[in-house]
């Protein structure tokens, strides 16, 4: 039987290949990718591609007990019987890579049984590494991280989207505000798990890919990640997307849920 992976196990391999594409990101920034429009007519260019197919033969071939989905890959109903995936974004925030603006990362995670059980971002533009594995803890290049463990009262900067953002503002702290807006929503869910975000949102249109590394990445840093009625994200379903998203510190994750209740969307 093939086998499947400790965190432990999967982490370094996670690592590896996602700065191993972040040079292939970075050698398309500086010469210039050509852009194409998907069906939903967001972008995608040479960079996303070349860097899903260098993961994929990184990672695919590791276990043939473990499935992939990436956003860059025709998806297939074969990974809804294994227990394990590889969920993959090759360029989190392709429109920051299209602007230059450096906020984008490879997103690269191993799914067990529905959750994130290993993680990694990595930022090519500044060498930036997050990681985590369950029960091991969360680093940003090697360094423990954790997020901001205050209260409700004592939040000062949340980033998501503006009518998320307006439909609580009114029970924030005055001195909140509402941090600038990143392309890439990997990297925000990362800012919290570091403590340079108090908390933020994202709207309901996330994928799997999107989230499941920077969620084991908040999680291990003592940060929570759930859906805006507060239920669990699950993953590799039929359907890898998501209702509206909150994340925080434990303790203000939760009033911030408890705020949304009663909100319709």
């Amino acid at each position: 039987m093939a086998p499947l992976l400790t965190a432990g196990e999967a982490l370094p391999l996670l690592i590896e290949a996602a700065q191993e594409a972040g040079e292939i990101g970075l050698r398309f920034a500086r010469d210039g990718a050509q852009i194409f429009d998907k069906p939903d007519n967001s972008p995608v260019t040479e960079a996303d591609l070349a860097i899903d197919a260098h993961l994929a033969a990184r990672l695919r071939g590791v276990s043939s007990a473990i499935g992939w989905l990436s956003e860059e890959a025709a998806d297939s109903t074969e990974r809804l019987s294994k227990r394990q995936v590889w969920v993959l974004d090759p360029i989190d925030g392709t429109r920051g890579f299209i602007a230059g603006n450096g906020e984008w990362v490879i997103s690269a995670a191993l799914v067990e049984d529905g959750r994130p059980l290993a993680g990694v971002l990595f930022r090519p533009t500044n060498g930036d590494l997050y990681s985590a594995g369950r029960g091991l803890g969360a680093f940003k290049n090697g360094v423990l991280i954790e997020a901001s463990a205050g209260t409700l009262s004592q939040t000062r900067l949340i980033a998501g989207p503006k009518p998320m953002f307006d439909l609580v503002r009114e029970d924030l702290p005055p001195e909140v505000e509402r941090a600038a807006r990143l392309s890439s929503l990997a990297l925000r869910i990362a800012y919290v798990a570091e403590g340079r975000l108090d908390a933020a949102f994202a709207s309901g249109s996330s994928h799997d890919w999107d989230i499941a590394a920077a969620d084991v990445i908040l999680s291990e840093a003592g940060g929570r990640l759930s859906e805006v009625r507060g239920e669990e994200v699950t993953y590799n379903r039929a359907e890898p997307v998501h209702a509206p998203l909150v994340m925080a510190g434990l303790a203000r994750q939760e009033a911030l849920v408890a705020l949304f209740r009663g909100v319709k969307f």
